[in-house]
């Protein structure tokens, strides 16, 4: 199983029936793939769609049929559209139940950064400042590291998305939560002990008496 595989199987089973969920575009768009069967979950994208499904097969893309990255996707029966006013409204207005983004750096207390300085790199910030705020629940789905750093740092060195702290982050090497804002592992990747997880971890991890692996 690839990483970003590991990553959404595993996400997906934070998803409660009757949750109102946003996807971030990359690694969160493929949550949508994996929702557990019998779950009724209603996908949102902030360009103004809700009941979005799982992307399209080769072929089947609609070409105004997008999430707010411009990627193809698919609506579900029952789906609903909507302007950009709207859409914002949902979610600064506190009605999204979950968040799933993907994320640059994490740091030691949950601060998220997911977007560079403008003319410096992209990505840009898209949505995300709102989403972070405004939803019940926020999850950072990403990859442990990149070029050889560990995107879970001690302190975001990049460009802060909100000051308030994530509440989960799902890498494809572990779980990581924030009780009492205490970066604390979780769960391991299948195959993974704790000290490998540590050895490519900058931030320093809480680590429970048992660290289950994940079920995926």
């Amino acid at each position: 199983m690839d990483a970003q595989t590991i990553i959404a199987r595993r996400v997906a089973q934070e998803l409660r029936s009757g949750n109102l969920v946003n996807l971030g575009i990359g690694i969160p768009t493929l949550v949508a793939n994996y929702v557990p069967a019998g779950l009724n979950v209603f996908f949102q994208s902030e360009n103004g769609l809700i009941g979005t499904g799982p992307i399209p097969e080769q072929g089947m893309a609609h070409p105004l049929l997008t999430d707010a990255g411009g990627r193809p996707i698919s609506a579900l029966p029952g789906a609903a559209t909507f302007d950009s006013a709207m859409s914002f409204g949902l979610i600064r207005g506190g009605h999204v139940d979950i968040t799933v983004l993907g994320g640059l750096q994490v740091d030691a207390g949950g601060h998220l950064a997911n977007w560079m300085i403008p003319g410096k790199m992209v990505p840009g910030m898209g949505g995300a400042m709102d989403l972070v705020t405004g939803a019940k629940r926020v999850i950072v789905a990403m990859q442990h590291a990149a070029k050889g750093k560990s995107k879970i740092v001690a302190e975001c060195n990049l460009p802060l998305t909100s000051a308030r702290p994530v509440d989960l982050v799902v890498t494809d090497m572990a779980v990581i939560a924030f009780p009492g804002g205490k970066a604390t592992l979780m769960e391991t990747a299948p195959g993974l002990k704790v000290a490998e997880v540590l050895a490519v971890t900058e931030a320093e991890l809480a680590i429970p008496d048992k660290v289950p692996e994940m079920k995926l």
